[in-house]
C-alpha cells in the first residue's frame, strides 16, 4: 500500500464521523518551523486542516492523529492502517503528558 492510498483511507475515515478536510497551503515567516494542521472546530462545526505543501508522510500523520480523537471500535479498519492510528494516539497522548508535567 502506497502512501497516497493510505492518505485516501484515513480521508475517507475521518468523512465518515463529518469532519470536512481542507488542504490549504500553509506558510510561516519562520524558517524551521514546519506546521502541518490540525483538528479544529469552525462555526461549530469539526474541520481538518491540513497543509497542501506537507510531504504524505506528515498528512497521514495528521489524518491519523485527528482520527485517534474518536472511537473507532465498532468500525472496521485495515490493520496497518488501524497501527497507525494507534501510534498516532499514544504519541499524542505522550506529548500531552510531557506538557502537563511542564
Amino acid at each position: 500500500m502506497d502512501e497516497e492510498d493510505i492518505i485516501e483511507q484515513l480521508e475517507e475515515l475521518v468523512r465518515r464521523f463529518g469532519i470536512e478536510i481542507r488542504y490549504e497551503p500553509i506558510s510561516l515567516d519562520e524558517e524551521g518551523i514546519s506546521l502541518v494542521g490540525g483538528l479544529c472546530k469552525l462555526r461549530g462545526e469539526k474541520l481538518l486542516i491540513i497543509n497542501s505543501k506537507a510531504p504524505a508522510r506528515d498528512k497521514i500523520q495528521a489524518l491519523a492523529k485527528a482520527l485517534s480523537n474518536f472511537d473507532l471500535d465498532q468500525i472496521y479498519i485495515r490493520p496497518a492502517i488501524r497501527g497507525l492510528i494507534e501510534r498516532a494516539a499514544t504519541t499524542r497522548k505522550l506529548i500531552t503528558a510531557s506538557d502537563s508535567a511542564k
